[in-house]
């Protein structure tokens, strides 16, 4: 009976351990959502401001732009998921991948060659275990992404468009990321980044503005696409950021309130083997005492 009891106060010692663990890592998370939301809407004027002067330009009919024009029979497709570097956040990487997996088979049914490129170790791992093949993976601090891994990301991205399909090129840019709408709300959504939509901001299609551009506007279109796709990529892994941070913050809540629980069941058997040491070491002392009164 001793050995069940010290059983049972080594599990509660345990498991109190790792709740401490648990609310270190919610609160850490907490405190960080705030500056990841912050940098969020930051970053949405300038993301909406080039895609307002983007559509602007090419939306004059006589301009030509390998960035605007759809394939019209595409053959091959990049798609870049999104995941995280780490996990305890619950299900977040792997609904990414679940979607991402949707869009390939989806692409592969329209007779198109999938290359996909990731972001983050837990695609990594996704696809190293599975020995499946991919052309590049990007890894470290996604839940704090950087401006210049989103141009490095970009630029690979934007070279394999342009770049003529027999010569390994692709037709179509897909990104799949963790689109954050609220604490309690983050979904994972698909984006075609390449070819270029000509919309507005609030979906409708873009209408044709009248302006002037120096040297020309298609001079205008090779600066301002760039950088259209890095902040666009920008925005994707900063609404990523946001979306694995309030992940974790409410896996990280349900593991401490899953421990409390634990505690509490193993402090109740703790406290009936105890019981039940007490009441036979009572009725070993009674019986001894009858047996010498017979005696």
């Amino acid at each position: 009976m001793g050995a069940q009891i010290r059983v049972y106060r080594q599990k509660i010692a345990s498991t109190s351990s790792m709740k401490k663990i648990f609310k270190a890592m919610e609160l850490i998370a907490t405190s960080r959502i705030g500056k990841a939301r912050s940098r969020v809407q930051a970053s949405l004027p300038y993301a909406e401001a080039i895609t307002r002067a983007v559509s602007a330009v090419a939306s004059h009919n006589e301009i030509e732009h390998v960035l605007t024009q759809k394939a019209e029979r595409p053959t091959r497709a990049a798609v870049l998921i999104m995941t995280s570097d780490r996990g305890l956040a619950g299900a977040y990487s792997t609904n990414v991948l679940k979607r991402g997996e949707q869009l390939l088979a989806l692409l592969r049914e329209e007779g198109k060659e999938v290359r996909p490129y990731l972001y983050g170790r837990k695609a990594q791992a996704y696809f190293d275990f599975r020995e499946r093949e991919y052309d590049q993976v990007w890894t470290g601090n996604t839940d704090n992404p950087a401006l210049e891994r989103a141009r490095e990301i970009g630029d690979e991205l934007v070279g394999r468009f342009v770049q003529p399909t027999d010569d390994g090129g692709v037709d179509e840019l897909y990104l799949v990321y963790t689109e954050f709408e609220s604490m309690v709300k983050q979904d994972p959504v698909v984006r075609r980044m390449l070819p270029l939509a000509l919309v507005d901001d609030d979906g409708e299609s873009a209408v044709r503005a009248e302006y002037d551009f120096e040297p020309g506007p298609e001079e205008v279109l090779d600066a301002l696409l760039p950088r259209y796709v890095e902040s666009r990529l920008y925005t994707a892994m900063l609404e990523a950021s946001a979306s694995e941070l309030a992940a974790r913050q409410r896996a990280m809540k349900s593991a401490a309130d899953n421990a409390d629980e634990l505690i509490r069941k193993y402090t109740l058997l703790r406290n009936n083997a105890r019981q039940a040491e007490i009441t036979q070491e009572l009725s070993e002392l009674i019986g001894g005492a009858d047996a010498l009164a017979n005696s």
